[in-house]
Formats: structure tokens, C-alpha cells, sequence
């Protein structure tokens, strides 16, 4: 008995350390792609000297270390409870077949897709990107492809967010679907998802919230033309 309520205090300290650092990860993947990668584009080249390395360098130490805990959270959680407070060892295939595990098994895979490219994709770029701006190190002949791979990977990991974050809290709410019925479901959560992140990167997310931005300064009249020149003397 004492040892069931261990197992059950250990498991909801695990759920609260993913949901802790996976709000703390996600906060800023929007904030990165719905604020600064629009706002930094106003910054003249020594205004972004200051502001890369003390906003967005600060914000990604939290951005990649989230997404570590959350993903290393999320499996001890599901190696605990496969192997310590159960026996099942993985040996039923419910993950893909029982309503609740589909979603947590369509949310946990987009998210270790998240974890990797955050690791192994932005963050190897970024602190390339982040140390050369602040003038740490010379700027690589290559600096604008790895800005663009970077904003690339760092926008598909907000598509996949949104129905990322649809699979966790499906685990709970979806359980009276039927195999069939809870793939297709899947598939256009995913689908729907995509599109509403994709919009809002895209399409709101440079507009909205800039009551306060003064208007660029308007183009300077352009010179009158000069009068064509008289013809040579006969």
C-alpha cells in the first residue's frame, strides 16, 4: 500500500515537472515566433548588438532547456508507469490501439519531433547566430542560411504545437472513439492545427498588438528629373 502511494505521488510529480517546463518551453516558442521574430526586425544592426544577446540569448536558455525537461520527464513518466507501478511492459499494443493512448501517443510523438529539431537544429544555430551578432565570434560565410534553417524549423515546431498540445489533453476527454474513428480524428487535428498555427505565424502575428509602434518614417520625395540636355550646337 505504501508503495502504491509512492508510486502514485512520484507519477503526479513527474506530471507537474512536464507541464511546468513544457508551459515554460511552449511560452517561448510563441513568444519567439508570434513577438521577436517580427519586432527584431525594426532593430538597426547596433540595436540588435543589445537586444539578441540579452532577450532572445536569455529566452532560449529557457526555450531548449524546457523542451529537455519536458521530453525527459515525459519518458520517465512513461518508463515508471509501464515498468514500476504496472507490470504491462509495454506487452499490450494500447498505445495504438485504446482511445485515450492513441492521443497520447499522436501528442508524444509530435513533441519528440519538437525536442529534436530544438536540440539538435535551432539551438546549434542560434548559438552560432546569437554569439556572432553580440560580436563573440567572427560572422560564418553561411550566417544567413543558418538564420533561415533556423526561423524554418523553429515556425514548423509551432505548427505541430497546436495539435501537439490537442494529443496531451485528448488522453482524458477522448476515450469513447473508435480505433478508426480516433485515427481520422487524429488526422484532422492535425491538419486543422497546422493551419491555425501557420495562419497566425504568418498571417496575425505582425499585426496584432502594434498600437504603440510609431510609423516607419515615409519615403523622402523623390528628386525632379533633370532637364534633357539642349542639342548640340550646328
Amino acid at each position: 500500500m505504501h508503495g502504491h502511494h509512492f508510486n502514485d505521488v512520484f507519477l503526479m510529480v513527474l506530471r507537474w515537472a512536464h507541464f511546468f517546463f513544457g508551459i515554460a518551453w511552449i511560452g517561448h516558442l510563441y513568444y519567439f515566433n508570434f513577438v521577436q521574430a517580427h519586432a527584431e526586425k525594426a532593430l538597426s544592426g547596433d540595436q540588435k548588438k543589445i537586444v539578441v544577446p540579452n532577450f532572445r540569448g536569455r529566452a532560449i536558455w529557457w526555450f531548449r532547456w524546457g523542451a529537455m525537461v519536458t521530453f525527459l520527464t515525459g519518458v520517465l513518466y512513461i518508463l515508471y508507469d509501464q515498468f514500476v507501478d504496472s507490470s504491462r511492459m509495454f506487452a499490450r499494443p494500447a498505445w495504438f490501439s485504446q482511445s485515450g493512448d492513441i492521443w497520447i501517443t499522436f501528442g508524444a510523438t509530435l513533441g519528440t519531433i519538437m525536442w529534436f529539431n530544438v536540440w539538435f537544429v535551432i539551438w546549434p544555430r542560434q548559438k552560432v547566430i546569437i554569439a556572432s551578432v553580440a560580436g563573440q565570434r567572427e560572422k560564418p560565410a553561411d550566417f544567413d542560411q543558418l538564420v533561415a534553417v533556423a526561423g524554418k524549423f523553429s515556425r514548423i515546431n509551432t505548427y505541430l504545437s497546436v495539435p501537439m498540445l490537442f494529443g496531451m489533453g485528448g488522453r482524458k476527454h477522448l476515450q469513447t472513439l473508435s480505433l478508426g474513428a480516433n485515427w481520422i480524428a487524429a488526422l484532422i487535428v492535425f491538419a486543422v492545427g497546422f493551419a491555425i498555427a501557420y495562419h497566425v505565424v504568418n498571417k496575425a502575428a505582425s499585426k496584432v498588438g502594434t498600437d504603440f509602434v510609431p510609423p516607419a518614417p515615409s519615403a523622402p520625395p523623390a528628386a525632379p528629373a533633370a532637364p534633357p540636355a539642349a542639342p548640340p550646337a550646328k
